[in-house]
């Protein structure tokens, strides 16, 4: 090889360096950003979640005068823009499945509480996960209303059916 090839294939080669590390800051510069913003929009769903806490009861409630499970949900997820079905068997559907093992604050939990053993029939939002048995969620109990309850309780873990992921 001459001199001169040797000095184009080494320009060559560090010129593709160069843009190569550019590449590669910037799409690690994109992914914290889509984390910042995944994490920003969690809070706020949470936040909005929080906000129906103590709120009674009402089986098709929508309002702070009364709201039930899929209700609550929905009304957290709008404050994101998310749009979520209105009953909890529907939203069951929507975003990405995912293990008990790899939930995140701001994922849906689904339960079959009722009498058929497979009907989901509540949902809720996860709102932290201190370790491996005590995940907390945010939902509106037939019976306390909205409340943050272990997912691990007796109660709930029997009846976990399912979890989605729907901010990205």
């Amino acid at each position: 090889m001459s001199i001169v090839n040797r000095k184009i294939s080494h320009l060559s080669l560090h010129r593709l360096t160069i843009l190569l590390s550019i590449f590669l800051l910037l799409s690690g510069c994109s992914a914290s950003r889509k984390a910042k913003q995944r994490q920003h929009e969690v809070e706020a769903v949470i936040r909005a979640a929080r906000t129906y806490t103590g709120t009674p009861y009402k089986w098709g409630g929508t309002t702070r005068s009364g709201i039930d499970c899929s209700a609550l949900t929905g009304n957290a997820f709008s404050a994101i823009q998310v749009n979520l079905p209105r009953t909890a068997d529907a939203q069951a559907l929507v975003g990405e499945k995912i293990r008990i093992v790899d939930l995140k604050p701001g994922d849906l939990v689904f339960f079959a509480t009722g009498r058929k053993k497979r009907e989901i029939t509540h949902v809720g939002i996860i709102t932290a996960v201190k370790s491996k048995n005590d995940v907390k969620f945010i939902h509106a109990s037939t019976s306390l209303g909205v409340v943050e309850t272990n997912l691990f309780s007796d109660y709930y873990k029997k009846r976990f059916r399912s979890a989605r992921r729907v901010i990205e």
